[in-house]
Formats: structure tokens, C-alpha cells, sequence
């Protein structure tokens, strides 16, 4: 359970952040870095939330689950996979991963196939799900040198969700966009 009486501490004053174990790493760590950017694709999609508010209930729904899980994933990068100190911790689970997949095919069967990658915008809802996709990704490359590093550990289990999320997201900001059809097309040198 998590109880937040007063938000500020001090304990950071210093420069400092402690991670799930306790271990207290600068706020330019690695693994804090990745759990911000993590945090900071939760923030888009809720603002995408609110550009879509009452116009997709389904996917604001999908949406909602997401933000959840991503406040799981946030706990599981934070406490290093494998770390025997860290206990029963928080970890992002296979079945939260098969549901993103289930659910990009669920949006994806009512789009048209598509023959040029697209720009980002359309509507406003759906331009807010494209810049949580560009987060997420950034997300997921900041877990992959995280993993990288020698010492450091990450759950293969979060770094295939953070992957199916991105893709989740660009199906929906389709999706978002009259189901592609007010999606804009990228033409190949059309200003040479």
C-alpha cells in the first residue's frame, strides 16, 4: 500500500533519488532515468485521455488499464530484476503483455492496411497518442542500455511490454484518427 502524507522529503535535496530497494543513486542513473521516461509516457496518455474524452470509450478504457500498468512497470524497473534483496516485488506479467497484443489486433482489424508511414496529427487525441508512442520508445531504448550495462538488470517481461505498448499506441492513434481514415500520409519527396 502506498500512503503519501507529505510530498516533499528533502532526501533529494542532495541530488539523490532512492530506488525500490532503498539503494539511494543519483537522479541521472540510469535506471532512474528509464522509470521517469516511463512515467513520463503515462503523463501523454493521459492527456491523450483528455483529447478523446467521451469519443472512444473503448479505447479510453484500454487507455486507462494502460496507465495502471504502467505505474507496475514504473515499480518493476525500479528494483532490479534478479536483485535477491528486492523480495516479492511488483513485475509486469507475460499475460499483461499477451492483452497489449490482443488488444492492438483488436483495434488493428478495423483499419485499412497501410501503403505509406504516417505523420503524426490527425486530431488532437490522436496527435497525443503518437507523442506517447515517440516517449514509449524512448522508454524502451533507455531499458535496453539499462540492460546493457554490466551489473544492471532488467525483466524481459518489461522490456517486451514497453515494445507491444509503442505499438499499441501508433494502432490506436490511428484508431484515434476516424480509424486511419483522417490519418496523414507521409509522400515521399513531395517537397523536392
Amino acid at each position: 500500500m502506498v500512503v503519501l502524507n507529505k510530498i516533499y522529503t528533502r532526501a533529494g535535496d542532495n541530488g539523490t533519488t532512492a530506488l525500490g530497494t532503498g539503494q539511494r543513486v543519483r537522479k541521472d542513473n540510469a535506471r532512474v532515468a528509464a522509470y521517469g521516461t516511463i512515467d513520463e509516457t503515462n503523463a501523454v496518455i493521459g492527456m491523450a485521455r483528455v483529447h478523446l474524452a467521451g469519443s472512444q470509450p473503448g479505447l479510453d478504457a484500454k487507455l486507462a488499464r494502460i496507465q495502471n500498468d504502467l505505474f507496475d512497470l514504473g515499480a518493476d524497473v525500479c528494483v532490479p530484476a534478479g536483485d535477491a534483496a528486492a523480495g516479492e516485488k511488483l513485475r509486469i506479467t507475460s499475460a499483461q503483455v499477451k492483452r497489449l497484443e490482443e488488444e492492438i489486433d483488436e483495434l488493428n482489424a478495423e483499419l485499412q492496411p497501410l501503403r505509406s508511414f504516417v505523420l503524426p496529427g490527425g486530431s488532437p487525441g490522436a496527435a497525443a497518442l503518437h507523442m506517447a508512442r515517440t516517449v514509449c520508445r524512448r522508454a524502451e531504448r533507455l531499458l535496453v542500455g539499462l540492460a546493457a550495462d554490466s551489473g544492471e538488470a532488467v525483466s524481459g517481461v518489461a522490456l517486451q511490454y514497453v515494445n507491444r505498448l509503442s505499438d499499441l499506441l501508433f494502432v490506436a492513434s490511428r484508431y484515434a484518427n476516424d480509424r486511419g481514415s483522417s490519418d496523414v500520409l507521409w509522400v515521399p519527396g513531395q517537397n523536392r
